[in-house]
């Protein structure tokens, strides 16, 4: 078989792919940019709202208007126990699901699903960034 120049630094980068190394790069990437879709979330909330006795609520298809802070507070980030590269961000607030999708009754008030689609570009330019760093070393 003949020698292919080069082929030993693209065979090293492979095996770098799947290293222990890797994977804490890309976790790390993942959990800064669930950071990102967690503040994109709260701020979308807490935007132009007034909490207390001059609360507007929002209207329907706009983020929920903070009043009470539950919600905005029990937004969290998390890394799953059995993978570390899936990270999770979720409103815990009781109110939050029917918020997000609406019910029978109300609108939706979406906050968490525009977040994610506000942060989607930076949290993968993170996660490329990371697999260059490593790839790179």
């Amino acid at each position: 078989m003949p020698n292919v120049k080069g082929a030993d630094a693209v065979l090293r980068k492979f095996k770098r792919m799947a290293s222990p190394e890797m994977k804490e790069a890309v976790r790390g990437a993942l959990y800064v940019g669930g950071g990102l879709l967690q503040e994109e979330a709260k701020r979308s909330i807490m935007e132009g709202s007034v909490s207390g006795k001059n609360h507007v609520p929002s209207k329907p298809g706009e983020p929920p208007n903070n009043d009470l802070h539950e919600l905005h507070n029990s937004i969290i980030v998390r890394q799953a126990k059995d993978d570390p590269t899936i990270v999770e961000v979720s409103a815990t607030a009781a109110h939050a699901v029917p918020l997000e999708f609406g019910t029978g009754v109300m609108a939706e008030r979406p906050f968490m699903r525009p977040a994610a689609r506000a942060t989607k570009d930076k949290v993968a330019r993170l996660v490329t960034a990371a697999v260059t760093r490593e790839t790179e070393k």
